[in-house]
């Protein structure tokens, strides 16, 4: 099949005409298409602990509750493919510090170090094929935000886990609850503010660690202060058995915090 009939490797799921939130779920599938799995080195058992480690599990289900339970129903961007495929989140040049630990926009090594695709693996096709139309279809998604509302609040859902992972670069802090990712240009104080107070009710939060910073699109990065972003990274024995664990009675109230969230921001 050529890849101009392939199935979309994400989806932009609408929201209120007047909202001006996307809620954006990069790291939440397990789904590797069979060319990209070719290219992986691990065995099928080893590739299926690979991504109970790897997926921030459920959550695009916390973010669709989310979204059923806010007034305003916010727009959410959803990646479809694991991030084993490539992650979108990532720079796909040299500028990735993630690169240290083989894990730029196209991950060479696992969670715990170990081989995931052969030396010398060329990471461009899997940048071009997905990669660069992600990019791109989130960049657009911000500028539709722009134009009808005059403002976009990207809103990241993530989760980590309890116990620090090898690869993590950062990891030796603190690991609260919910951890705020926060970017200087793009994370007004008002939009901090309205995050605490939504999550209050689940736990302690904490700011930039384990991981700090949010996603925004190249082009409005640092340029644009219409467009606000926050990460949301929730700690996974909140609401799931780890790793890889089916979802629990945390859920429900995860969602309704992040409901909060995009009420009070919209």
């Amino acid at each position: 099949m050529p890849p101009a009939a392939a199935a979309p490797s994400f989806a932009l799921l609408p929201g209120a005409a007047a909202s001006p939130v996307i809620l954006h779920v990069p790291h939440a599938a397990r789904e590797i298409p069979a060319g990209v799995r070719a290219g992986i080195v691990l065995d099928d058992a080893a590739l299926e602990r690979e991504l109970d480690h790897i997926t921030d599990a459920h959550t695009d289900a916390i973010a669709g509750e989310a979204a059923r339970l806010a007034e305003v129903t916010p727009w959410r961007f959803v990646n479809r493919l694991s991030r084993l495929v490539v992650d979108p989140e990532r720079f796909p040049d040299e500028r990735e510090e993630m690169r240290a630990v083989g894990m730029g926009a196209v991950y060479t090594r696992t969670t715990h170090g170990e081989a995931l695709r052969g030396d010398g693996h060329d990471p461009g096709p899997l940048v071009e094929r997905y990669f660069r139309p992600y990019a791109d279809a989130m960049t657009e998604a911000v500028r539709e935000r722009l134009a009808a509302v005059g403002r976009a609040v990207v809103v990241d859902v993530h989760s980590y886990p309890t116990e620090r992972l090898p690869y993590e670069l950062h990891g030796a802090g603190s690991r609260p609850p919910v951890c705020l990712g926060t970017d200087a240009f793009h994370t007004p104080p008002e939009l901090l503010a309205a995050a605490r107070a939504a999550f209050a009710g689940v736990g302690r939060t904490g700011l930039d660690s384990p991981f700090a910073g949010t996603y925004v699109p190249l082009e409005h990065y640092g340029r644009e202060p219409a467009v606000s972003a926050l990460m949301v990274e929730i700690r996974r024995d909140t609401y799931m058995s780890e790793p890889g664990g089916p979802a629990g009675a945390g859920l429900p109230r995860l969602a309704a915090a992040l409901a909060a969230l995009v009420d009070a921001v919209s």
